[in-house]
């Protein structure tokens, strides 16, 4: 099933909120843990880099200053009380100096940031994602990459959500119709 034929040259891994953070819900998150979800994001961060593939690690820091208030019937979690480290990098990800750092404010990486000018710059006409959450950060992201002509292809075991239900929502209503869903060992492979 797997029929990726990726092209090196013009492929990138995008990995979502892979911070302390937001790592450390753990156990809240479903179908994968949040252990299982950097082991394979980790995996793939490796064998990108040891095929000389760029590696984008997003992660959010924002403020009560510059966050999103919309007018909503339920209101975004916020917590002003965050420790120091919560917006770094999940240490199993071994950050990489050649690896680009893309930092936002919101559910998706592309509004606000440079991740577009930074993948195109590069000629990558296709981006791998995966991170936490499916139905959030890695969602909204693969929106705005479908709106923007990216090809993608979804870690679906490199994600996870709040419930399974979220997990295979977004991946069955969204994912599927713009991009191509596969496992870690499946898109390694495929490198």
């Amino acid at each position: 099933m797997s029929g990726l034929d990726i092209e090196k040259g013009a492929t990138a891994l995008v990995v979502i909120d892979l911070q302390k953070g937001i790592a450390s819900m753990g156990r809240q998150l479903a179908p994968y843990s949040a252990d299982e979800v950097v082991k394979n994001a980790a995996k793939l961060a490796e064998a990108f880099r040891q095929k000389g593939m760029p590696v984008f690690l997003v992660h959010v820091i924002a403020s009560d200053k510059d966050r999103l208030v919309p007018l909503a019937d339920e209101q975004p979690w916020r917590n002003t009380d965050l420790p120091k480290d919560w917006a770094d990098f999940v240490p199993e990800l071994s950050q990489k100096e050649s690896d680009i750092v893309i930092t936002k404010k919101q559910w998706g990486a592309f509004y606000g940031t440079e991740l577009e000018l930074q993948l195109r710059r590069r000629g990558i006409k296709t981006i791998v994602l995966c991170g936490i959450s499916t139905n959030h950060g890695v969602e909204s992201t693969a929106r705005f990459a479908y709106e923007y002509g990216f090809q993608q292809i979804f870690a679906e075991d490199a994600m996870s959500s709040m419930s399974a239900e979220m997990h295979k929502a977004a991946i069955d209503i969204a994912l599927k119709r713009i991009g191509r869903v596969r496992k870690t060992q499946e898109i390694i492979d495929s490198l």
